[in-house]
């Protein structure tokens, strides 16, 4: 047997895991798959427990102009949003680099139970500040939205959460959506570094 079975090849410069919180039904599953496959799966299965999508990704900074790319593997974590598996999804904060707290812009009640999540944040995230988006789901219905863009900011405003509406659906900011938090999570890197 060759010498290449075992040896490990790094593929990526670095492991990054964000962690996607929301209530139940907001879309974090079709976002996550949006985001990692390019599609959109309109059957909808509720997710129990925890899963997980995977994608290599180039980070460029913006500064310096000649600053060196890096290879980044991306863990999306996939958290089930019903209160029942609220114990077992904390157990996940603390690995998380990053959060994006999503909600329904059709849905009021997905809306005022943010705060609930920043909560939960706050408790069992690795550190006090950690690198959270707020995210409002479902910009494609716009017939049936109920949450205004004006209140969502002013939510991550009062927080100091960046913000940004996107669709699963039609792949609306979803890509950019977590390159705003990678660029967050980067960024605080290269100041401990």
């Amino acid at each position: 047997m060759g010498d290449s079975m075992i040896t490990p090849s790094i593929e990526y410069d670095y492991l990054i895991k964000f962690l996607a919180l929301g209530d139940s039904g907001v879309g974090k599953t079709t976002f996550l798959y949006q985001y990692t496959d390019g599609q959109f799966n309109p059957k909808f299965i509720s997710t129990v427990g925890i899963d997980f999508r995977e994608k290599r990704v180039v980070y460029r900074p913006k500064t310096p102009p000649n600053a060196k790319p890096y290879r980044i593997h991306l863990q999306l974590w996939d958290t089930a949003g019903q209160e029942r598996f609220r114990s077992l999804t904390t157990a996940f904060f603390r690995d998380a680099m990053g959060f994006i707290l999503m909600f329904d812009l059709t849905s009021e009640q997905s809306f005022l139970n943010v705060r609930n999540w920043l909560t939960q944040l706050q408790c069992h995230a690795y550190c006090e500040d950690p690198d959270v988006i707020l995210v409002g789901n479902k910009a494609d219905r716009e017939d049936a939205r109920v949450i205004s863009q004006t209140r969502a900011k002013e939510l991550a405003d009062k927080y100091s959460l960046n913000y940004i509406e996107t669709s699963a659906f039609t792949a609306q900011n979803v890509k950019e959506s977590i390159e705003m938090l990678l660029e967050k999570v980067m960024l605080r890197m290269e100041k401990t570094i």
